[in-house]
């Protein structure tokens, strides 16, 4: 009786209002819309290793679902780089000796599930300056004797045409050229005129012939990866160094393997580009313009990109007089600044002569490059080559390497106009001091950063300035 009759005293008590009613369920709706809750299921984590140009490593736990982009995105922060929208993750199959930049868009955990167990196979975190570059100069990449449009299209196609036929569904553009193809379980290579269409990669059996009775299918993209060569002609015995293949995504063997093989560099990137194209197409441009998006004022195929208000609000000033003036002449401005930059270093050299006798100023002078990002050491033409390849064959890509046929010489290689070139720094003596040069004396340096920064900023004897280093990064 007792324990009823506080029951009842506590039913007679008058209940409180619930001051937010919105938030309780009802046995009839929902309040909370799922995408308010916390997900219960977390996403699955795994470990990678990513490696640098110099081969140090780094292991990431990231989710089974990341993008290349986003590893690439991770490792920025990580590093405190800074992000130009050039950074690529590589894959590299050390047992076949083939490469190739992955796309932002692909899954990493899907990459490495084509990989084979026994093989030691490698993701490299480093630059791909040509990676987009197509979408700015189209022209450049696609020469008028290797493209070919369709009989409704007028003869003069603008920038932006050649990219939206690219990227239409309707219309493609006809690529085509010779490519020496490696013929299947043997070890020739034979030279083909090739046709490249919307259907896949064609070659004729009849010399140029374009009828559909002389062309055969050679390949298709849909469920294959195109990789570069990284080894020339060591494993595969091709004609040049300019050679690329497609592998099936679940084939670990060579037989599968379908290998070509380019003359030149202009060619070899005009093939992997449209190939880039018709494999992806749209998404490619979903690519390009991620970084971009959110920027007021930039043109869908010319962007440029904004400067900061700091940078416009400064200006050039002379304060060799009297009174300091502004340097409103571009050219000036520019000459002043090289003057200074020169002057600069000579002051450098004097105080440390000044603590140092000058013949150890001198072997200074001859081994402080090789601490430099942009210096190779003792690799070969080859080497030289294929590391240009890798960060892409855009104006000003340039690297300085040990010349091999004169040990006391240098060589400056230089990407342009689709084209490696390379120049020999040539040691010069004068007075009992060293200086390098590349026109034959006529512009002297002290050491190579000095002649490597006056390049920077000149053109001089070169085609291009130079923009972009091949650096060997650690992470």
């Amino acid at each position: 009786n007792r324990r009823k009759k506080k029951d009842d005293n506590i039913l007679e008590i008058p209940s409180i209002p619930n001051p937010f009613p919105e938030l309780c369920c009802s046995p009839f709706t929902s309040v909370l819309s799922a995408s308010l809750l916390p997900k219960a299921t977390s996403r699955k984590k795994q470990v990678i290793k990513v490696y640098s140009e110099d081969d140090t490593s780094r292991a990431l736990e990231v989710p089974s679902d990341i993008t290349a982009r986003d590893v690439c995105q991770l490792l920025i922060l990580k590093n405190h780089y800074i992000d130009d929208h050039s950074w690529t993750l590589f894959e590299q199959l050390t047992h076949t000796g083939l490469g190739r930049a992955i796309e932002d868009h692909e899954l990493v955990m899907e990459v490495q599930s084509n990989w084979v167990m026994e093989e030691e196979n490698k993701l490299y975190f480093r630059k791909n300056y040509a990676k987009y570059e197509f979408f700015k100069n189209p022209l450049i990449f696609f020469p008028d004797h290797m493209i070919s449009f369709p009989s409704e299209t007028s003869a003069t196609v603008s920038h932006s045409g050649i990219l939206q036929m690219f990227l239409s569904s309707s219309t493609y553009p006809e690529i085509h050229g010779y490519l020496h193809a490696k013929e299947p379980g043997k070890k020739s290579w034979k030279k083909l005129y090739f046709l490249l269409r919307r259907s896949g990669l064609y070659f004729s059996t009849k010399g140029t012939s374009k009828e559909p009775r002389h062309l055969q299918f050679f390949c298709e993209f849909s469920n294959s990866d195109m990789y570069m060569s990284l080894t020339g002609k060591k494993i595969s015995g091709a004609p040049t160094n300019y050679g690329f293949c497609f592998k099936p995504n679940k084939s670990g063997g060579t037989r599968d393997l379908k290998q070509l093989c380019a003359d030149d560099e202009q060619s070899w990137t005009c093939w992997m580009t449209a190939i880039r194209l018709l494999k992806y197409g749209m998404q490619l441009y979903q690519n390009y313009m991620q970084p971009y998006q959110g920027r007021s004022g930039c043109s869908p195929l010319n962007i440029t990109p904004m400067r900061s208000i700091s940078e416009n609000s400064l200006v050039a000033m002379d304060f060799s007089g009297h009174r300091s003036r502004i340097i409103d002449n571009p050219t000036e401005a520019l000459s002043v600044a090289v003057e200074e930059g020169l002057a600069w270093r000579r002051r450098g050299c004097l105080r440390l002569n000044s603590h140092g006798s000058p013949i150890a100023m001198s072997n200074m002078g001859m081994s402080i490059h090789r601490s430099q990002s942009w210096f190779h050491h003792k690799i070969s033409r080859e080497e030289a080559q294929r590391l240009i390849l890798q960060h892409g064959l855009v104006d000003g890509v340039f690297l300085v390497r040990d010349s091999q046929s004169n040990p006391k010489t240098f060589v400056l290689s230089l990407s342009y106009g689709l084209k490696i070139k390379h120049f020999q720094i040539v040691p010069l003596e004068d007075d009992g001091k060293l200086f390098y040069t590349l026109d034959d004396g006529h512009t002297r340096f002290t050491d190579l950063i000095q002649l490597v920064e006056f390049y920077q900023l000149n053109k001089g004897v070169l085609p291009c300035k130079l923009k972009h280093y091949c650096a060997r990064i650690a992470l």
